[in-house]
């Protein structure tokens, strides 16, 4: 594999974009792939920013897509761009499609947000969106004992999906339903990949 791929996880909280993420990496590491595996925003400074604006309050719709813009460019500059160039494979728990619903949710055009993103950021080769009502998604944040936070409001919930579904006819997206037990969904995301790597 000379060049590596980027597979990014995107759609609402309560999805499984984390467990499906860090599940596929193991799989495709017992397959012999090099794989990492990573999230945004980042540990890194204006990532920070943004994971504590989540609990004490919302950023400006200005300086929160200013934060994201940044915590990206530093993201792809320090390890996509660098881990695809060494032909691994780049699994990513939310990317710029994230941004393209969270803040469109707050008034942006998506696809504005999208140019800004893709002048710096590599298109990944799939993205996998999973998919839940905002229900069933919020029932499950709090079950694993979380409180909704500021990104996790349920009118912000419903726009997002709704961004989120609009990207279905994409030739690179593909659509999930978390409706469904996890070792279903496992395998529904296997065979996507697999696609992917044997093309």
């Amino acid at each position: 594999m000379n060049q590596g791929y980027c597979i990014a996880f995107e759609g609402i909280d309560g999805t499984g974009k984390s467990t499906h993420s860090n599940r596929l990496a193991q799989s495709l590491r017992e397959k012999g792939y090099e794989v990492v595996v990573d999230h945004e925003p980042t540990n890194g400074p204006w990532g920070r920013k943004l994971r504590e604006s989540a609990a004490t309050g919302r950023l400006s719709s200005e300086q929160e897509l200013e934060y994201f813009l940044n915590d990206r460019k530093q993201h792809v500059e320090e390890l996509i761009q660098p881990s695809m160039a060494a032909g691994k494979i780049v699994i990513l728990d939310r990317y710029y499609f994230s941004t393209m619903a969270y803040q469109g949710a707050r008034g942006f055009d998506p696809v504005e947000i999208r140019k800004m993103n893709e002048e710096f950021a590599p298109v990944p080769d799939l993205v996998v969106i999973m998919d839940l009502t905002v229900d069933d998604a919020l029932a499950r944040i709090g079950a694993r004992g979380d409180i909704a936070n500021e990104f996790e409001k349920r009118d912000n919930l419903e726009k997002c999906r709704e961004i989120f579904l609009g990207l279905v006819p994409e030739k690179f997206v593909r659509l999930v339903s978390s409706n469904a037990p996890e070792a279903e969904v496992s395998a529904r995301i296997d065979t996507l990949v697999d696609q992917l790597l044997a093309d």
